[in-house]
């Protein structure tokens, strides 16, 4: 225990020194905005569950039954974050992290340093889920006033799901480890991102959250209640941990103590496996990964024809530099689960479009479609965001400590950031106007909403890139190992913030134009002068907004990188 903490004291005294080191005043700012942001979460978090189980608790019977299966499907959803975060963060804490070697030359047993690492994993890869599940259990506690028992197996519940997810993860990743051929462990995560994405499919549509929308398409309400009802595997931990948790709420004793004693029993076995299996698997799997890896994809060639001679059109020191851009994101295997999650959740956000249930709905179905239509702008530039945030933003970090021969390069740093902004700009808009039609096709709206959707996505797209581009500029870590650890930096907060805020103002703008445009299109009325000129204003001011983001954020960054 004592080889254990010492290999743990380089990450706590690390953290203790970042805090040290550099402008003081500027690292408690960044403190005081991580602090204040995440308070803010976690207060609007608490209120919307609060509103949400008030209301369910005043539907008599009928209530108590939702706000139960919504504990369960809280439960399957934070476990299965957990496990894809765990998988990926054991990947790159146990075989990819440039520490290591020098770990591994210490007179310290592999197993000491798998067990050091793994905790350290299962910390980054938890707290997170631990802080934002505090206000949805707190809001069940207060709504069926519980008593402290309650709390407490909350607690131990959620400690003991993190090292279940956390055990199992690492055991998937050390077994991928020595089954794979050598040099080849980053396709681990390829594999692992594919078994998330079928299982998160299967999981968000067996649950068919539309149904609670519609009841009467069932049989009966007794039937309706049922399907509400139907129990999950008891095989299962997720089952344990919300069996404790609903027992706790109604203060069942020997249901809780039961199947906290399972989950609990579990973690504890499977941390004795992976003991176990650390030992036997671990330093082969990591003298494997310590190979040069192999190409994941083989370039793309047609007889004479190659993919780079679509780029001989611009200057040839701008190409090399494009084609350097595009080989390294092919070749880097870690990006390619992010693609892969991001491509499900996109599938799920198309078809969840093709299920709502609008003509159950007592509202006129022309007024939601257009409402939805219009929101779907907000939302789907959000998704592009999210989108930014794991690729554009960390691009300029990536450079890495080879940064110097970006800087020896005889191209000037503007023309370096535009290349980094066309090649993701144009996949991105192209994406985003996907979305924006089959959405609004499903949908069905009117030609105006279509327009006026694909033009706001037109413009709001190059924005919301311009912003990730130049921000991380501004903020790139070239000492990063990890590509992931930039967007959760303060850099990628404040895009985050600024990206979501331009989003919201341009709906904003664009909001109360739409309306009158849209009544006065139904009613057959015609528009005032005035009215005109509103609406002309507001439409120039979203666009001024857009173009501002666009082309200020890459030259704050320019600047930045110049001084570096």
């Amino acid at each position: 225990m004592n080889v254990i903490i010492s290999l743990l004291k380089p990450r706590l005294l690390s953290s203790l020194n970042s805090l040290r080191r550099g402008n003081k005043k500027n690292n408690w700012s960044r403190i005081f905005m991580f602090g204040a942001l995440g308070i803010v979460f976690w207060v609007g978090i608490f209120i919307i569950f609060y509103r949400v189980l008030l209301y369910f608790h005043s539907v008599q019977d009928f209530g108590d039954i939702l706000a139960m299966k919504l504990i369960s499907m809280i439960i399957i959803t934070f476990f299965m974050l957990l496990l894809f975060s765990n998988i990926i963060n054991a990947l790159s804490h146990l075989y990819l992290s440039q520490d290591l070697p020098l770990l591994h030359s210490l007179p310290v047993p592999a197993k000491d340093v798998f067990i050091s690492r793994w905790m350290i994993s299962t910390f980054d890869s938890s707290w997170m889920i631990l802080f934002f599940s505090l206000p949805v259990f707190l809001s069940y506690g207060l709504i069926y006033k519980t008593t402290i028992v309650y709390y407490v197996i909350f607690f131990i519940a959620m400690i003991f799901m993190c090292l279940t997810a956390s055990a199992l993860g690492g055991f998937l990743v050390l077994v991928g480890a020595k089954i794979l051929p050598a040099g080849r462990i980053r396709t681990i995560l390829i594999i692992m991102g594919v078994i998330m994405v079928i299982i998160l499919i299967l999981a968000l549509r067996l649950t068919r959250p539309e149904q609670l929308a519609n009841p009467d398409s069932f049989a009966s309400v007794v039937l309706y209640l049922n399907s509400l009802q139907t129990p999950n595997s008891p095989l299962l931990p997720t089952t344990w941990i919300t069996d404790a948790l609903k027992a706790s709420i109604h203060n069942d004793s020997e249901t809780y103590f039961l199947n906290t004693g399972l989950t609990a029993a579990f973690a504890l076995m499977l941390y004795f496996m992976i003991n176990i299996a650390a030992h036997k698997l671990y330093f082969k799997g990591f003298s494997k990964s310590q190979t040069t890896p192999r190409r994941l994809f083989a370039p793309l060639k047609y007889k004479s024809f190659h993919w780079e001679y679509l780029l001989n059109s611009i200057p040839r020191e701008s190409k090399a530099f494009a084609v350097k851009e595009i080989r390294t994101f092919f070749r880097d295997s870690s990006q390619w689960p992010q693609l892969f999650l991001m491509a499900a959740l996109i599938v799920i956000y198309i078809y969840n479009f093709s299920a709502l249930p609008l003509n159950h709905s007592p509202v006129k179905t022309i007024y939601l479609q257009n409402i939805f239509s219009f929101l779907n702008i907000g939302l789907a530039a959000s998704v592009l965001s999210a989108i930014s945030a794991r690729f554009v933003f960390p691009s300029v970090s990536m450079e890495g400590e080879a940064f110097w021969i970006v800087r020896a390069a005889p191209v000037r740093m503007k023309y370096f950031l535009r290349i980094k902004f066309f090649l993701y700009y144009i996949p991105l808009l192209i994406l985003a106007e996907v979305l924006i039609v089959s959405s609004n096709f499903l949908l069905k709206v009117s030609p105006f909403m279509m327009i006026l959707s694909i033009i706001t996505t037109f413009f709001l797209v190059p924005a919301i890139v311009g912003l990730a581009t130049g921000l991380g500029a501004v903020y790139a870590d070239f000492k990063s190992e990890n590509p992931a650890n930039v967007v959760t930096s303060f850099g990628g907060l404040l895009y985050m913030i600024l990206s979501f805020g331009l989003i919201a103002l341009v709906i904003i703008l664009e909001a109360g134009p739409v309306y009158k445009i849209f009544m006065a299109d139904l009613k057959g009325q015609s528009l005032s002068l005035l009215q005109i000129l509103w609406i002309s204003a507001s439409f120039i001011l979203a666009l001024f907004l857009c173009i501002i983001s666009t082309f200020y954020p890459i030259r704050l960054g320019e600047k930045s990188l110049s001084l570096k």
